[in-house]
């Protein structure tokens, strides 16, 4: 790295310490509920990859991501290549990750997204999500190093603390075949089972506000678990996401009838433009985490009206500073903002808290499967307070990494014949139903 002239010795010897002397990745297999949604059903595991950036100082950062092989096969080169830069320099990291990733994981690009169910897969976006990994543990590392929290470095927080809201899924008791790992949650496939669940969320971690995935039965059922869930709790915010499952009028249909309770529709037709068809007569706001996901979608979406919301993801985005601009261009813009979730582990909830806590406009609670997962790689498990996640001032991300827990999930995924090193929720449901066909879109 060029130093300008004058540049203190002592400055010289702090960037020498921020420098990256080694990049460890660890994929692992988390236990994850036979949760169900459009495609199928969550598989018994669900792969993660655990990113270490470890600086010359001593500093040792933390990043996680998407485990499946396509996204194995960006981070090994990308973390090969970080190797003598520094955890500051996180403008050159996209040009680094544009240089050395591509080939090999590139392939089956054009595909629907099935793990992260946000629309149409492209090597950008598998690139977007590994590079965020990367870009969270140089942060957190640099974090450390220096005594600050990653929302310092981010600009400084906002709010002291940031709402949560219960995710809510059709669920079945167990996993065909009692494979997997068995909870005592039992199942949801009925508005009272819905209801149940979100009781229980709520009086266990004090949600007030709840999500329910749908686009699993025909629409009148899951109108009538929002319907029992109006009921049970009175005033407080609802959400139901189809991952795009439904036509333009069963969209219009379910719209019309839920308008007085709904806080938003997400996604319930696929695509930018019908979702501007629907946005047009709907009566109630749309959100996104399926057509608006790159920056490139960005101009479509909102010129068109097709979205109120965007829920952003810093998996998605390329990172918690690529989240800051995203918010940025809503406010411009006049559009909401929350924040979706997908299954996992604590490092991800934390990176997802401390970006949150610097957003000024952060308009509705966010998205979380972290009360699902029953395992993780911390020492200490984040904790929900009255719905809500405190936002620590300890330097980084302010968690730290259990290594018993990380070998052993670890090992799970060596284990592995490969069945669960790629989520596919749609041969899990073949698993259960060897007639199964994998849905048209729209299916409704």
């Amino acid at each position: 790295m060029n130093h300008p002239a004058g540049t203190s010795a002592a400055a010289n010897a702090g960037t020498k310490d921020l420098t990256i002397t080694e990049v460890r990745l660890t994929p692992v297999l988390v236990a994850d509920p036979p949760l169900l949604n459009t495609q199928g059903v969550h598989q018994p595991y669900t792969p993660r990859l655990i990113i270490e950036v470890v600086t010359a100082g001593g500093a040792t950062g933390l990043g996680e991501t998407y485990g499946d092989t396509k996204y194995l096969e960006l981070a090994r080169p990308l973390a090969g290549a970080l190797t003598g830069r520094a955890v500051t320099d996180l403008n050159g990291l996209p040009a680094l990750a544009a240089e050395v990733c591509g080939g090999p994981a590139a392939t089956g690009a054009g595909a629907v997204d099935v793990g992260g169910l946000r629309g149409v897969q492209t090597a950008d976006k598998l690139r977007l999500s590994v590079l965020s990994g990367f870009e969270v543990a140089c942060l957190d590392a640099w974090g450390r190093a220096t005594g600050l929290p990653v929302h310092a470095l981010l600009g400084g927080k906002v709010r002291d603390r940031v709402d949560y809201s219960a995710y809510l899924f059709y669920r079945w008791a167990e996993h065909p075949g009692g494979r997997g790992e068995r909870d005592d949650w039992g199942a949801a496939l009925d508005p009272a089972g819905v209801v149940a669940q979100a009781r229980r969320f709520a009086d266990t971690y004090g949600f007030t506000s709840f999500k329910l995935k749908g686009g699993v039965f025909e629409p009148a059922r899951e109108i009538a678990a929002i319907r029992a869930l109006a009921v049970e709790f009175p005033g407080q915010p609802l959400r139901l996401d189809p991952n795009g499952a439904w036509s333009v009028p069963t969209s219009l249909e379910v719209a019309h009838e839920l308008r007085d309770v709904l806080e938003y529709l997400e996604d319930p037709a696929s695509g930018t433009a019908r979702m501007a068809e629907v946005a047009a007569g709907a009566g109630v706001p749309l959100a996104t985490n399926m057509c608006v996901t790159t920056f490139d979608e960005i101009a479509e979406a909102f010129t068109s009206g097709a979205v109120q919301i965007v829920l952003c993801d810093h998996h998605y985005w390329g990172g918690l500073r690529n989240t800051r601009e995203l918010a940025a261009v809503c406010r411009t813009f006049g559009v909401g903002l929350s924040m979706h979730s997908n299954t996992h582990l604590g490092i991800s909830l934390a990176a997802m808290t401390q970006v949150a806590a610097t957003v000024p406009h952060l308009d509705h609670a966010c998205d979380s499967h972290y009360p699902w997962q029953t395992e993780d790689v911390l020492t200490e498990r984040l904790t929900f307070r009255d719905g809500r996640i405190d936002v620590g001032d300890a330097p980084g991300l302010g968690v730290e990494l259990d290594r018993d827990r990380l070998a052993a999930l670890h090992r799970r995924w060596l284990a592995d014949d490969g069945t669960h090193h790629d989520r596919d929720d749609a041969a899990a449901m073949r698993a259960a139903d060897p007639d199964r066909v994998t849905p048209a879109v729209p299916r409704w």
